[in-house]
């Protein structure tokens, strides 16, 4: 098919080779298709792709960790250089605004992730070097020895991009190659992206197919790319549906599968808080569960309000809210499909609209946010369909009647990435907050206290993960270094392995300078002097 955009596959850009099909991306605000037509990769330029990560993965694994980080550097620096031109491109294809979200907020999270790797790679933090003398062992977290393929998903055009995002910076930290499958509503981002990362991965010495780029493929070739044991891991950010397909794939492989893939976020609002601050907690709310139109993973989808004179007013403030609400318009028109079927699915289920108006009839992907409610009861009775996710400007209130109603609200939970509790200032929340917690805490990766959770530091102590069906495994985390890192890595273990034959990182001199559990103390300095 001619006048089609370049893949990047074996280390170079070029034309696609027998393509499946093409694609454009379109604007969401009139839903015209915009820019340039990309390929569908077929699976033989797939399984091209695999086989040349394949080929680089045992330099890559050996490269100096300098390398590794002045890549990761580098590559922030060029999206810097970069910076408007990569704004304007993701606003055109996604409809975010430039200022302050792309240009101010998720650019710069995207190079701080980058840089954080990079010091996560310099430091060996990621790493963590055990040492016990005694037992003559010896262990490390390591390179897999084969590439990693991330999915990136359509909500983060720079922070979760395939080829820029977390997934991405923890996979090369770990000195892994990465096939990155773009979203397919934002490729012209993800080329250009693509471009800087291919640059800097030349400038930093590493093989030029460390990292590849595909835009989007054929169905069948979703086997090739993650069902095949050539693949050492999967990082997944998207819906639910999509990633439990690409994950029955892997799982027949015995590929580990890292996905993120559905969480409802569920806010209790406690007594002392509505009372105190009601009015604020309603336009808060209503904030959270309308930024970017909704389309966050951790928008607050299910609010728990008690039956009280408090919760009553703030219910009332929150319609006005979402009764005066403008349109808002989705990425796509999967996506305002989507969001409609789940509204449809929640009220066949019991519940029934509280606010909120119907989208207007114009071109593009406009919606209006809802708000809708259900008692207590009848979410015990089906709370499965009720815990539907919506994605998109649109909230579920559940109301409560008691304490021991409100329990077992949090014991009916699916898992979740976040929960929120608000509590009164004064504490007389606190004993109602306290026999919460021990009921949400196994089933939310992040806890959280008097906020809205739609915001993810980029921290070490960050988890953005959780139970089923948040994500695929409850003991990792996709944002914060290094922890995120260690998806992508083996533990390495060294059974009375003599000193030269180690890696640097274990030998009794400590070369590398880096911290080390030796004999159950952290310490920098060689074996024999560590105590």
């Amino acid at each position: 098919m001619a006048g089609l955009q370049q893949v990047l596959v074996a280390g170079a850009w070029r034309d696609p080779v027998e393509p499946a099909g093409r694609f454009q991306a379109h604007d969401p605000a009139t839903g015209q298709a915009i820019g340039p037509a990309f390929p569908i990769s077929g699976r033989g330029e797939v399984e091209e792709a695999v086989a040349a990560a394949v080929a680089v993965a045992e330099a890559l694994a050996a490269a100096e960790p300098e390398r590794i980080a002045a890549f990761l550097d580098g590559y922030a620096d060029g999206i810097e250089a970069e910076a408007d031109a990569l704004a304007a491109l993701a606003h055109a294809e996604t409809g975010l605004p430039v200022a302050p979200r792309l240009r101010q907020v998720e650019l710069p999270r995207t190079t701080g992730q980058l840089r954080q790797a990079a010091h996560a790679v310099r430091q060996w933090s990621w790493a963590h070097p055990v040492i016990d003398t005694a037992a003559g062992l010896r262990a490390m977290y390591g390179p897999l020895g084969k590439p990693v393929v991330v999915f990136g998903p359509n909500n983060f055009p720079f922070a979760f991009n395939a080829v820029a995002g977390s997934d991405f910076a923890s996979a090369i930290a770990a000195r892994n190659p990465v096939i990155a499958k773009v979203h397919p509503l934002h490729p012209a981002t993800s080329q250009r992206l693509g471009r800087i990362a291919h640059a800097a991965l030349r400038a930093a010495g590493l093989p030029a197919a460390a990292v590849q780029l595909l835009y989007r493929i054929e169905h069948e070739a979703a086997g090739p790319l993650v069902g095949q044991r050539a693949i050492g891991a999967v990082g997944f950010t998207g819906g639910r549906a999509g990633g439990l397909a690409l994950k029955a794939q892997a799982d027949a492989a015995g590929v580990p599968f890292y996905g993120e893939m559905s969480s409802i976020n569920p806010v209790f609002l406690l007594d002392g808080a509505l009372e105190d601050r009601g009015q604020a907690l309603a336009q808060e709310f209503f904030a959270s569960c309308t930024l970017g139109s909704g389309q966050f993973c951790t928008n607050p989808g299910l609010l728990v309000v008690p039956r009280t004179p408090a919760g009553e007013a703030f219910l009332a403030a929150a319609a006005q809210h979402f009764d005066a609400a403008p349109a808002q318009v989705l990425f796509s028109a999967d996506g305002k499909r989507h969001l409609a079927a789940a509204v449809q699915a929640l009220l066949a289920a019991g519940a029934r609209q509280l606010a909120g108006g119907d989208a207007p009839e114009q071109p593009g992907y406009w919606v209006r946010p809802k708000l809708l409610a259900v008692d207590a009861a009848a979410f015990l009775a089906d709370p499965d369909r009720l815990q539907t996710e919506a994605f998109g400007p649109v909230s579920l209130v559940v109301r409560s009647a008691g304490a021991a109603q409100v329990q077992a609200l949090a014991r009916a939970l699916e898992g979740n990435l976040t929960a929120t509790l608000y509590r009164a200032a004064d504490g007389r929340d606190d004993a109602a907050a306290a026999a919460l917690i021990p009921l949400l805490r196994p089933r939310v990766g992040r806890l959280i206290v008097d906020r809205m959770p739609t915001g993810v530091a980029v921290s070490p102590a960050m988890n953005h993960g959780g139970p089923y069906p948040a994500t695929s495994h409850p003991g990792f985390t996709s944002v914060g270094m290094p922890g995120a890192i260690r998806r992508f890595a083996g533990l390495h273990s060294y059974d009375h392995v003599p000193d030269a034959l180690l890696p640097p990182l274990l030998r009794d001199a400590n070369p590398t300078g880096a911290r080390r559990l030796v004999d159950g103390r952290w310490s920098t300095a060689g074996v024999g002097a560590a105590a």
